[in-house]
């Protein structure tokens, strides 16, 4: 194989020398968009028939990923592979492996537009799920289409008691409301009155470990935690051993590019550079943060989807989850990204007749669950209660999970205004004025502890 330059080179060499790194908005523009006017052959084999729906930045509500047929047998290829893997798990007694498995998800009754179906990921591999796992698959096809979440809860609940589960899958927020319910509607002291054989939770989507204290309330016993990285562009890794991180799927439909995330690679927004130096597996670092870039068989190719990851055992292929390219703030599955952020505080800004100099916003533990708390820095009077209903409103409408969360893990945001000094001082106190220092658009733990005292010592006004 030769380059353009003539010269011998790997067939990787070429590959990226020739196609583009692509971010959502440019591979939708420039080639996905005609799949979903029906086109063939666009991005991969043949026509697109669904189309995952995925957190979104300002452009729109919603990111659409295809999802191919080819994708659709990758991913339960995984799934096999991961059921497999729980011989590993020695913890599990044999018994389990006949028992039932609630797989919480979105719903299987998918949206018809066009010549293709669009919904949530959980949603379209539910509704294809082999015939010889039907007799396993809890809460069955008919609550599995229910589009509303709350109906669906109370329908799991009803049932819950006629069920045998020794398996319990979804993202830690959905799961925690799910056993509330039921142990609630059936006045319990805990889920294993109910599902005595449950022994294993697989969980992903967001950290589990915020959730974990709160979890194991609802519990009557320990159960196995089993990790999963199964994002809408495709099933990435699995945890295949106790005690250790997930491992990364390196042979089913997916090949990873890694770009080592920091100043060189991506600018202040988290946006990826033209051309960034870009390695494959064997040849990155233990222990250092790189974002993926994908190319699948669903038609991405060297595709940034927003995850940062760091390897911790080259020999295992194993990998933690890091973060996110761009800000975000995902304390149960909502994505809230700066674009999302920015555009809202435009948006009330404008409809409240303020300024808004400077914001942030952090995320907080409330009743077991989860609130955001933002800091609005404006000079203007303002109607709190206004602003935050206007606030929250806005987000809804930007951001789809954000939507959904607010009627379940989100219980709550609070909204505080503050004099523009106030930010400008902080910065001042941490010795980045000027320049082309930035406010935090997202406060962590540490950051908003800090922040929490300097405005307990300095300054404090109405919180709602």
């Amino acid at each position: 194989i030769h380059n353009s330059k003539g010269e011998d080179t790997s067939f990787y060499d070429v590959y990226r020398e020739n196609v583009p790194t692509f971010d959502y908005d440019k591979i939708y523009n420039e080639w996905w968009h005609r799949s979903r006017k029906g086109e063939k052959d666009v991005c991969w084999k043949g026509p697109v028939k669904y189309f995952a729906l995925s957190s979104g930045t300002s452009g729109s509500p919603s990111k659409h990923i295809p999802i191919t047929k080819a994708m659709v047998k990758a991913i339960h290829r995984t799934s096999i592979r991961q059921i497999l893997s729980l011989s590993n798990f020695k913890d599990i007694p044999s018994k389990v492996y006949g028992k039932g498995m609630v797989m919480l998800g979105g719903s299987t009754h998918l949206n018809r537009i066009g010549e293709f179906f669009e919904g949530d990921l959980s949603g379209i591999t539910a509704s294809q799920i082999p015939f010889w796992f039907q007799h396993f698959y809890k809460p069955g096809r008919k609550i599995a289409k229910n589009t509303d979440w709350n109906n669906k809860l109370d329908d799991i609940a009803e049932k819950a008691p006629k069920w045998d589960v020794g398996f319990v899958v979804g993202v830690p927020a959905w799961i925690q409301i799910m056993m509330e319910k039921i142990i609630e509607r059936h006045n319990l002291n805990n889920i294993h009155e109910v599902w005595p054989n449950l022994m294993v939770y697989t969980h992903g989507g967001v950290s589990f470990e915020p959730y974990k204290k709160g979890f194991e309330k609802l519990l009557g016993r320990p159960i196995t935690y089993i990790e999963t990285y199964l994002a809408s562009e495709g099933f990435v890794a699995f945890q295949t051993h106790p005690n250790s991180n997930m491992r990364f799927v390196l042979n089913n439909g997916l090949f990873y590019e890694f770009v080592p995330f920091n100043e060189e690679n991506f600018n202040e927004n988290g946006e990826l550079i033209s051309n960034p130096k870009t390695y494959m597996i064997h040849e990155i670092e233990e222990n250092k943060d790189y974002a993926i870039l994908l190319s699948t068989c669903a038609g991405a190719w060297r595709y940034l989807i927003g995850d940062t990851v760091r390897l911790t055992d080259r020999a295992k292929s194993e990998m933690i989850i890091t973060g996110r390219t761009k800000h975000f703030l995902s304390l149960c599955g909502e994505h809230l990204s700066v674009d999302n952020m920015n555009k809202a505080i435009e948006l009330v800004a404008h409809e409240c007749n303020i300024d808004v100099k400077e914001f942030t916003v952090a995320g907080i533990p409330y009743e077991n669950l989860f609130a955001h708390k933002w800091y609005i820095g404006t000079n203007d009077q303002v109607n709190l209660g206004e602003l935050k209903t206007k606030l929250d409103n806005c987000l809804k409408e930007l951001n789809d999970d954000y939507a959904v969360e607010r009627s379940a893990a989100l219980k709550e945001i609070y909204v505080e205004t503050l004099p523009t000094d106030v930010f400008l001082n902080w910065m001042k106190m941490k010795g980045k004025e000027g320049g082309q220092n930035k406010f935090p658009r997202v406060l962590r733990s540490n950051q908003y502890q800090e922040w929490e005292q300097y405005l307990n010592q300095h300054y404090r006004e109405t919180t709602v």
